[in-house]
């Protein structure tokens, strides 16, 4: 219940003396309640909680200095004040006794009605500050009681402990009743080399009384902690600084990811510069074999052949450079997706050994397969399994000295499970390289970790392929795992996945799709690319192909030319010049005499939403910009 703040309770068993004195109060200002004697004053305590007791000693039932003491004693009442008065017992011992029983104030009647009302305000007043003091202490210990940091309070010069918060037990894991005795128990737990730092600021308080430092603690759970502990000084009313409040918060958490974004600062700076170095490293053998694409005289033709290998070689690698990172970011965004489909792990280990025996042969590297007789099948993309093995295996080769050995393995692990989980299939790169040491072994498939190498070597790659394979294997529901005996002992990496079945050759279909991808039957190709020279480059190779190419790059012209040449197959450049790729192919389809024709889109935009648009402007097949002739191919002849 609380408290009336103007309320005020007059006991007295006479009746004209309690009159008089109600009388009085009222015509001041107060609303005053009446009891005529000491059971019903205590009850009438109880139930209103006046703000003060005008109290008469003498009463007929309960002694008034007992009753006050009763009034005080109660938690709830304790705070009543009682101003005692008596028209009989007026001695100064008298005046004692009252105020000892806990009486604020003692009058001796007869009282003045100015008199009781100037002490009656003096009284409320004084209790007024006490309450507002009280509230102002319930808040601050409220707010010190609810805070994860530490507070504190100390006298100065003497650093006495005047206060310490409850998080301090949370924070230091010590008894805050243990600083009582000795204030400067809490360098206990500080760190021994931070210890002598801090201790020595802490000396020199009563003449720096304010300071910001940063250290280590042993805290709580046993663990080291950073805290940061601020010192700031509390001034009198002449401005002398007799006290000094300090905050400590525990800065782990921000000195974690600190260190963090050192890491990834650094990471991103070595990525930065890696990403420089294998961009470059293709442009000069590129350039250098276009100036020989152009050589004349005795040989020529060699080495116009061989500049061309080389283009082709190099133009690969930026290729796959563009893909990993392109996938790395689709990956972060949630975006990537997988088009899944009954997969024979033999093919998708023969296009991993295709993709990956240039760098195997240029570093004279024995490469041994081993893997069952019997096909294995699992659900997944081919291309990207194929991408996944195939980054294992140009990792091995770039990481092993030149003549090691690659083993690339294929077996089933476990029985199927009883109850009906899967077996798995295990798709293994071991080699003899560099090795991977034990410290950067857990971080291996962390985005842009470098493997350590020697001194004499650079790092080789952008040190995302690992990460992502690893996410590529749990997209596919399975995992990848790396073990390595140390630097110069090699490594192994695993790809896990769960096996479909297992059967011994392809369907009927597959193999009648894989039969008539070899015949290009004389297929009349119309090609649009405003690029003129890779126009140009994929009309050759399609005629040397057997294919009948047409070319152009006006985009008005598509529909003329493919109504005169009657193409089977229409390529088209989707960021053409002036011309929207996805309106040119809605023509296409539209047009009752070319609906019938194949459209592929060959761009240089390969985002699941460029193929979705594709999709939905009529394209039947999507190749991103450089194709393999494989998927080319196949992209002709719908496969």
């Amino acid at each position: 219940m609380n408290s009336h703040p103007t309320q005020i309770l007059n006991v007295d068993d006479n009746d004209g003396a309690r009159y008089a004195k109600t009388r009085i109060l009222q015509s001041a200002g107060f609303d005053v309640i009446e009891a005529a004697n000491g059971t019903d004053a205590l009850e009438m305590v109880r139930r209103h909680l006046p703000a003060l007791v005008l109290l008469d000693v003498k009463l007929p039932d309960i002694n008034g200095i007992e009753v006050c003491r009763r009034i005080k004693a109660e938690s709830d009442s304790s705070s009543v004040l009682v101003l005692q008065t008596s028209a009989a017992l007026t001695g100064r011992a008298d005046k004692i006794r009252g105020l000892e029983g806990g009486a604020d104030n003692y009058l001796a009647a007869p009282i003045e009605a100015d008199e009781l009302i100037a002490n009656v305000n003096a009284l409320l007043r004084m209790r007024r500050i006490q309450v507002d003091l009280r509230d102002s202490e319930e808040r601050f210990r409220q707010l010190t009681d609810n805070i994860d940091d530490v507070f504190w309070m100390f006298s100065v010069p003497g650093r006495r402990l005047v206060y310490v918060s409850p998080a301090y037990t949370t924070v230091w894991g010590r008894d805050a009743e243990s600083l009582g005795q000795e204030p400067a128990g809490w360098l206990d737990a500080v760190h021994l080399d931070d210890r002598a730092r801090v201790a020595q600021r802490w000396e020199r308080v009563p003449q720096e009384p304010h300071y910001d430092e940063e250290f280590r603690i042993h805290g709580a759970d046993g663990q080291v902690r950073w805290v940061r502990d601020r010192l700031f000084p509390v001034r009198g009313a002449r401005g002398e600084v007799y006290r000094v409040a300090r905050v400590t918060s525990d800065i782990t958490a921000r000195r974690e990811m600190e260190a963090l974004l050192r890491t990834a600062d650094s990471n991103k700076n070595q990525f930065l510069a890696t990403l420089a170095h294998e961009l470059r490293n293709p442009l000069s053998p590129i350039r250098n074999a276009a100036a020989l694409l152009g050589a004349s005289g005795e040989g020529a033709a060699e080495r116009q052949a061989r500049a061309r290998e080389v283009i082709t070689r190099q133009v690969d690698h930026l290729a796959h450079l563009v893909d990993d990172l392109l996938d790395v970011a689709r990956i972060s965004e949630g975006k990537i997706v997988l088009r899944n489909e009954e997969v024979d792990l033999k093919g998708v280990i023969a296009q991993a050994i295709e993709t990956a025996a240039p760098l195997i042969a240029a570093c004279a590297h024995r490469l041994d397969v081993r893997q069952p007789l019997e096909d294995l099948w699992v659900t997944g993309d081919p291309v990207r399994l194929a991408q996944s093995v195939g980054n294992l295996l140009h990792n091995a080769a770039k990481f092993t000295p030149a003549g090691g050995a690659i083993t690339l393995g294929v077996e089933v692990s476990g029985e199927l499970a009883h109850d009906g989980g899967q077996r798995r299939v295990r798709i293994s790169v071991r080699d003899n390289g560099i090795g991977i040491d034990a410290d950067n072994l857990p971080h291996i498939f962390g985005m842009f970790a470098q493997a350590a190498v020697p001194p004499d070597r650079a790092p080789e790659g952008l040190g995302i392929g690992l990460s992502l394979v690893s996410h590529l294997a749990e997209l596919h529901g399975g995992r990848l795992e790396a073990a390595s005996s140390g630097i110069g002992q090699g490594s192994i990496f695993t790809i896990e996945l769960p096996l479909l079945r297992a059967g011994s050759g392809a369907p009927a279909a597959a193999q009648q799709e894989a039969a008539d991808a070899n015949e290009s039957g004389g297929m009349r190709v119309l090609l649009v690319d405003d690029n003129v020279d890779a126009m140009e480059m994929m009309g050759f190779l399609l005629a040397e192909m057997g294919y009948q190419p047409v070319t152009t790059a006006d985009a008005s012209e598509i529909e003329a030319l493919a109504l005169r040449h009657k193409p089977q197959v229409i390529v088209l450049d989707i960021g053409l010049p002036g011309v929207d790729g996805y309106q040119v192919a809605r023509r296409i389809k539209g047009n009752p005499d070319l609906a019938h024709v194949r459209l592929v889109a060959h761009t240089g935009y390969g985002s699941p939403e460029d193929r979705r648009r594709a999709q939905e402007a009529g394209f039947d097949a999507h190749l991103v910009k450089p194709a393999e002739l494989s998927d080319l191919e196949a992209a002709l002849r719908g496969g």
